[in-house]
């Protein structure tokens, strides 16, 4: 969706034409996952990747002490599970279902081999990593200076630009994330995300409910970000 002249980044499945996603289709299988289930595991062998054709999922990473943090969400048509087997061959994350998530599951090699021979996907591939890497980077970039909550009314915005729909109250994000899951997305406490969202659900700026927001003040969360 377009937010006020934001453009949402475009999932990889999107950007193919009809006749690459038929080909892609027909050298994968597709398998659906309800929510709360497992994609693939951290530290498993990376021997697929996965298109997420349908859905929403987040990316985890557990710690060496057993503590679990969200590092992104993925969904629109993203490509997960695809790093790994350029890198160490083994899973790097834990990738959890938050609705119902149809995906297509394809070998890492055949995957590799449709993006050569089709530079229309290989192209569209790149796109989506930069988006990515762009993301990153910013994030990165704003820490030093920047808070907590500059980065969680940041978080919000992304939110709102790639999975969010407009209503008459304003922007409704329906991602059941919890508070200590924005923190993480944040780079910020839980305290932080708490403090935050009451003094802008009391400044009109936002709503929440059960595990989702509305903004209803955007260009104030922007002024904020």
């Amino acid at each position: 969706m377009n937010l006020n002249g934001i453009p949402g980044a475009q999932g990889f499945w999107a950007l193919l034409t009809d006749e690459e996603r038929a080909v892609l289709t027909g050298l994968g299988r597709t398998s659906t996952y309800p929510p709360g289930a497992v994609i693939c595991v951290q530290g498993d062998p990376a021997t697929h990747v996965f298109v997420l054709v349908d859905g929403l999922a987040k990316v985890l990473s557990t710690t060496a002490d057993g503590h679990q943090q969200t590092l992104a969400l993925r969904g629109n048509g993203d490509v997960v599970g695809e790093v790994a087997g350029e890198t160490t061959g083994y899973r790097n994350a834990t990738v959890r279902a938050i609705g119902r998530v149809r995906a297509l599951i394809l070998a890492y090699e055949k995957f590799n081999s449709f993006l050569d021979v089709h530079p229309g996907a290989g192209h569209a591939y790149r796109q989506m990593v930069t988006h990515r890497f762009n993301d990153a980077d910013s994030m990165l970039r704003s820490h030093p200076v920047t808070n907590g909550a500059h980065r969680l009314a940041t978080v919000l915005l992304g939110l709102a630009t790639r999975y969010g729909s407009e209503t008459d109250e304003g922007v409704h994000i329906a991602v059941p994330l919890s508070q200590e899951e924005l923190a993480s997305l944040a780079g910020a406490s839980r305290a932080t995300v708490t403090r935050a969202l009451s003094n802008w659900r009391q400044r009109g700026i936002i709503r929440t409910g059960q595990r989702d927001i509305t903004i209803t003040g955007l260009g104030a969360l922007r002024k904020i970000a």
